[in-house]
């Protein structure tokens, strides 16, 4: 048997440097993913935020009151579904603001982060 034979040998090269290689293609995969879907539920958030506090200043039929305008602004986040607790009705200087503050869970530890808290705001000014 020839010396150094075993290290020329190239079995099983490619599990190695699938091993080597795997961990960062996941943490590719898996941070694309939620990425996307925390960009996902920020928009869900803005947009009912937005909708409500045009609502309570345009309908004032649907949105007659804070439970009806959290209400709708639960109705109208997109894909999001959170509480209507999330949501809140203020009248302040610029109008109606309806503001939302929102913990995203993701969905797995890879990163380091189990939870991120997301926000957004709308004040439409009141019509007379």
């Amino acid at each position: 048997m020839k010396r150094g034979g075993f290290f020329r040998r190239q079995e099983g090269t490619s599990a190695i440097e699938f091993a080597i290689t795997a961990p960062v293609l996941f943490m590719l995969i898996i941070g694309g993913v939620e990425g996307a879907n925390l960009l996902w539920t920020q928009l869900g958030l803005q947009h009912g935020a937005e909708m409500a506090a045009r609502c309570s200043t345009v309908n004032k039929t649907l949105c007659n009151n804070a439970a009806a305008t959290k209400d709708y602004a639960v109705q109208r986040s997109l894909g999001v579904n959170p509480p209507a607790s999330v949501f809140s009705v203020d009248t302040l200087g610029c109008g109606i603001q309806v503001s939302a503050s929102y913990t995203y869970e993701f969905v797995s530890g890879y990163f380091g982060s189990r939870s991120v808290m997301l926000t957004a705001k709308a004040c439409v000014p009141q019509r007379l």
